[in-house]
């Protein structure tokens, strides 16, 4: 039975590839859609957005929607990543983040949907501000079941703050992942099939690092499976495209570091693991101090590794509901920028499985 289940998502995809048109053929969904247009019943009681600002007070009306498991009017939804397609549009692919002396800017790491735990974070460590910003170092969606409130929460922080709210690709905001591993089918049943489509797009235009301050290097993934790989070759890459199965881009989104030196396959089948040797050779060909990343979940929330020139950081406590670890943040204070990690636990959600919304052959395993 799993098997057939198997085989048919496998033909699924074969013959949607078959049919699907080249990328020179295809036209924007996001420029294609006028949120304006769209009316907003009288008998909607949730939040509103008075013409096109977004504006604190809706957000937070927003955050309180979420939290009693309501969704807002499909026209804000539209407003918030349309307006954030806009604004990532413009950005290069590795970003230089400016954090002045005596401020601050906190990274934090994978979400996956856990929406509770992100108001948690907020909580603990304040909402976005342009004096309280901060990086979400990618995975914001998949796994957990609230991915649609999570990446709405963050799109309309990134509308409110440009910068105050930083956002990277991970590895799960990818058309493929997203199709597996619940976001898509969250999506389709929140907002309807138009978004599953225009949130792919959105995702292709989300920059894949961070430099804080020329020091602190900020990746989903990790580092890469040749020598000499510049800043400047991060920047170059053409990043508005579903990512590839090996290069740069892949590398980035999909690698791990290793306890050996020297690199090796990757236990994922995609990307590589890499070496202290190979971290401390990229820092000091690009003057760097500091690797910063994600992607692996970590007991404390965080590890630091490769002789204190890596730190992992996971920001999703309880992941999926049984892993038992904590997550963390860290805080940089500029012009130092030493590492400053807090720990903390997952709090209570409402009864919604993880994986709620995946694809069916998935759900046989849980």
């Amino acid at each position: 039975r799993k098997l057939k289940e198997c085989e048919k998502a496998v033909q699924k995809i074969r013959f949607e590839e078959a049919i699907s048109v080249g990328d020179e053929e295809k036209r924007s969904v996001a420029d294609s859609i006028d949120y304006r247009i769209i009316e907003v019943e009288p008998q909607y009681t949730g939040p509103r957005v008075d013409g096109d600002t977004i504006t604190l007070d809706f957000v937070k009306a927003m955050l309180d929607e979420f939290e009693k498991q309501k969704c807002i009017h499909k026209r804000y939804a539209y407003q918030i990543v349309l307006q954030t397609v806009q604004l990532l549009r413009s950005v290069p692919s590795l970003v230089d983040v400016n954090v002045p002396d005596g401020s601050h800017f906190t990274v934090c790491g994978d979400v996956h949907g856990q929406y509770f735990d992100l108001l948690n974070i907020f909580k603990l460590n304040g909402l976005p501000s342009e004096e309280n910003p901060y990086l979400f170092n990618g995975d914001f969606v998949d796994r957990g079941s609230f991915s649609v409130e999570v990446i709405l929460t963050l799109f309309a922080f990134k509308c409110l703050y440009p910068t105050g709210m930083y956002l990277a690709r991970g590895n799960h905001e990818s058309k493929s992942m997203n199709k597996i591993y619940g976001f898509e089918g969250e999506v389709r049943s929140k907002l309807g099939e138009a978004f599953i489509e225009l949130f792919a797009e959105a995702f292709c235009c989300l920059p894949l690092a961070h430099v804080i301050n020329n020091k602190v290097f900020v990746v989903h993934g990790g580092l890469f499976s040749v020598d000499g790989v510049k800043l400047s070759d991060i920047r170059a890459i053409d990043r508005f495209r579903e990512p590839p199965e090996e290069g740069l881009m892949c590398e980035v989104l999909w690698s791990d570091p290793q306890p050996q030196l020297g690199r090796g396959p990757s236990k994922r089948g995609v990307g590589l693991s890499f070496g202290a040797d190979v971290t401390k050779k990229f820092l000091q060909e690009n003057n760097l101090d500091l690797v910063v990343r994600s992607h692996e979940v970590k007991d404390e929330g965080y590890e630091i590794e490769h002789d204190g020139k890596l730190i992992t950081v996971f920001s999703a406590p309880n992941y999926c509901d049984q892993m038992g670890n904590k997550g963390a943040y860290i805080r940089f204070t500029a012009p130092e920028l030493k590492p400053n990690i807090s720990s903390f636990s997952a709090v209570p959600h409402p009864d919604v499985k993880p994986m709620a919304y995946a694809n069916n052959f998935l759900r046989m395993f849980q």
